[in-house]
């Protein structure tokens, strides 16, 4: 039997032997508080490599020491960075994985000492510290802050960048109206509030030529709140600047109630696929491998995000392709027990 799930997909000039990758999930076990790579990094990720994950890609990495969301998140503000990265790709390539990173800001989501900055000076929650509405020279700092991580990324030898522009975090509290009460040229309307992640993938450009994926939150799940169809119109928006993926998530922005099930998100990721024509990954509660396939067969995305499953399970490939009723190769260590 073929399976779409253990299809090849090409993007540019990079090949993921199937459509399974492990969505960015923070460790914080950054325990010196560096943003170093530390050996449960190395253990995590690669054993996630050794189960054959098509693309795996590492959790939110600061670009600056004060956009980490908790002080123990990884790091990317520094060259001295780039040495664990590369030795992290390395461990990953080793079992024939490909290797995302996602860039971050927390904004004024950063669980952090001192002052936190975002585009309007409004706390998440009643709990969340205030945070400092950014300058234009505060921007245009986080602009080149974003740069300098992605050639640091090139640099580690990463095949996928994504900007996380989700989750209510700093780009997404840019993208929205229910965070973002600027008066100029960065808020107001659409294209104002696009501003910067526009200026952040263009930053990204003209330093890296790899692969770019954005995440995005496509639904906020407020009356005044961004959905599915703005993130049409914003997705149309990065495909022309040269985005090649949409990573549809959701929620984050402001407290919700979220109706959470499996698949849930799903059909943001389908939305937008259609409506801006671009390719889109699904993630959101994606636990068996026949669901994975059903969403790859209906088209409504090419690739599919696992986060929490993938804590579970290492192998989970193996799990899928077993329900699928599929061969997958496996490490040469492991034959015995593998199939």
């Amino acid at each position: 039997m073929s399976t779409k799930l253990f299809s090849p997909f090409t993007i540019k000039d990079v090949t993921l032997k199937n459509r399974i990758v492990m969505a960015p999930m923070c460790m914080y076990s950054s325990h010196n508080e560096d943003g170093h790579i530390q050996n449960w990094h190395r253990t995590h990720y690669t054993s996630r490599a050794v189960g054959q994950v098509g693309l795996i890609i590492v959790e939110a990495t600061a670009v600056t020491k004060q956009g980490r969301i908790s002080a123990r998140d990884l790091g990317i503000w520094s060259d001295d960075h780039i040495e664990g990265f590369a030795e992290l790709v390395s461990l990953m390539k080793e079992h024939g994985a490909k290797t995302g990173i996602q860039l971050a800001h927390a904004g004024r989501k950063a669980d952090l000492e001192g002052e936190i900055i975002a585009p309007s000076a409004l706390a998440f929650n009643e709990k969340m510290k205030t945070p400092k509405e950014m300058t234009k020279e505060d921007i245009k700092e986080t602009i080149e802050a974003f740069k300098k991580g992605a050639e640091r990324a090139a640099k580690a030898g990463f095949d996928v960048i994504e900007i996380h522009a989700a989750h209510g975090y700093l780009i997404n509290e840019f993208l929205s109206p229910l965070s973002n009460k600027r008066s100029d040229e960065y808020g107001g309307s659409s294209e104002n509030r696009y501003r910067l992640l526009r200026e952040v993938i263009e930053g990204i450009k003209s330093v890296w030529d790899g692969v770019l994926f954005v995440r995005v939150s496509a639904h906020e799940y407020h009356e005044e709140g961004l959905t599915p169809l703005d993130y049409v119109f914003f997705s149309q928006w990065m495909k022309e600047q040269g985005v090649d993926l949409i990573d549809t998530s959701s929620g984050g922005v402001v407290p919700a109630q979220i109706n959470v099930y499996p698949g849930y998100q799903v059909p943001y990721s389908e939305t937008i696929r259609n409506g801006a024509e671009i390719p889109t990954g699904a993630v959101g509660l994606i636990t068996t491998g026949i669901q994975a396939e059903e969403i790859l067969q209906n088209e409504r995305a090419d690739l599919v995000f696992l986060a929490r499953e993938l804590l579970r399970d290492p192998y989970w490939p193996r799990t899928a392709a077993k329900e699928l009723g599929v061969i997958i190769e496996g490490p040469k260590q492991y034959e015995r027990g593998w199939n």
